[in-house]
């Protein structure tokens, strides 16, 4: 992994802190490409940094003894890895993969320690932020028992969108698939769905969303429910606020 990249930070957790906290934080992280399909923790594998993105889409993944994985939870540049750090536990909760591409700071767990210790405002955020992941993790049980593949698809890309900031992102479908537990067959025909509707162009293991109202109206309101909890720091950040058309 590269280090030391010269990328803006726009993690939210990050940047609600107070500017001495960021100061400090600058110190001790080191910035480093994320690409797609790696591996950042083995579930259980005890943490030795927090992670927080960018850009990019890092999942949380149950797996099963037949090889069969489905996303426990996603973490974009709204949050950090290493949250049950914070609640007592020291390793990962789930197989921690990236799924889009980006960049991410990383911070040893002693560096963590000692930021939290100084600044008040770095473990309030944290914590804010754990409690709204906490949040994610029942809103999915609920959105993956009831809603369709199509609904579950649009509102796996709104949230990739909003993370990506409405670029362009390299995603295939046999990832999409395992992330949500679904069969490939049923994810092409939703994509077919969503791009024949045109919410999203899709070429080449490239996505985009075209017309994110449109794309809206084909996911399921925990969308709305999962952004609302998603961004408790820094509400203006929220995706939810942004202008649909722009």
């Amino acid at each position: 992994m590269s280090e030391q990249l010269p990328l803006p930070i726009t993690n939210r957790v990050i940047c609600s802190t107070r500017a001495e906290a960021r100061a400090f934080l600058a110190t001790r992280m080191t910035m480093r490409e994320l690409h797609a399909g790696d591996v950042l923790y083995e579930e259980c594998q005890p943490f030795d940094h927090a992670i927080f993105p960018h850009r990019g889409v890092i999942s949380l993944l149950a797996r099963m003894e037949d090889g069969r994985t489905v996303e426990k939870a996603s973490i974009g540049n709204e949050g950090f890895l290493g949250f049950t750090y914070l609640r007592g536990g020291r390793g990962a909760i789930g197989l921690t993969v990236v799924q889009i591409d980006g960049y991410a700071s990383f911070l040893r767990m002693s560096d963590l320690d000692e930021a939290m210790e100084t600044f008040t405002c770095v473990r309030y955020a944290m914590l804010l932020y754990s409690k709204a992941l906490i949040s994610q993790l029942m809103e999915l049980v609920a959105c993956n028992g009831l809603h369709s593949a199509t609904q579950r698809v649009a509102r796996w890309l709104l949230h990739a969108d909003d993370r990506m900031n409405g670029s362009d992102f390299p995603l295939t479908q046999e990832a999409l698939s395992q992330v949500l537990g679904l069969r490939r067959a049923t994810v092409s025909a939703s994509c077919s769905q969503l791009s024949k509707n045109g919410a999203i162009r899709y070429s080449r293991g490239m996505i985009s969303v075209s017309d994110r109202t449109r794309l809206r109206s084909f996911s399921c309101e925990c969308y709305d429910r999962i952004t609302a909890r998603s961004y408790p720091i820094t509400p203006d950040f929220s995706p939810a606020t942004r202008n649909d058309d722009d």
